[in-house]
């Protein structure tokens, strides 16, 4: 029942629908067109652009996602990771990594999301290392 009526719709409403329309039969003849002809015509030709677009979409540049941005915008710039490792006497585990690039899946702990970060935006964000100051 469903393909019965579009099948109707294209082999005779669609011609009909095509042939009350004012296409004028020269590029100079859209000139002449009154607001009330533009607005009859409005809805095929934004069926052909989204057609024309739909055709064209393949061949267009793709666009790099790009979600994250820079966290680091002036910090050790020259460097090619900033880490900053901070000797305490009191810290129970030798080491303890820190996330500061906020990207981290275990935050506040560091699981090495800046690495991703990094190479995506040309960023230089790493840990911030606590270790354990032996005496």
């Amino acid at each position: 029942m469903v393909l019965e009526t579009i099948s109707k719709m294209i082999k005779t409403q669609l011609p009909t629908y095509l042939k009350k329309l004012p296409i004028p039969d020269t590029i100079g003849g859209f000139a002449s067109l009154t607001v009330s002809e533009w607005l009859r015509l409005l809805p095929l030709l934004g069926i052909l652009a989204l057609l024309g677009y739909l055709t064209i979409r393949p061949f267009l540049p793709k666009k790099q996602k790009q979600r994250d941005s820079l966290i680091n915008l002036k910090i050790q710039k020259e460097n090619p990771k900033v880490v900053n490792e901070i000797d305490i006497e009191d810290l129970r585990t030798p080491n303890v990594c820190y996330c500061r690039c906020w990207r981290s899946k275990t935050f506040p702990v560091c699981d090495k999301s800046h690495i991703k970060h990094n190479e995506l935006t040309g960023d230089n964000v790493g840990p911030l290392i606590l270790k354990k100051k032996t005496l």
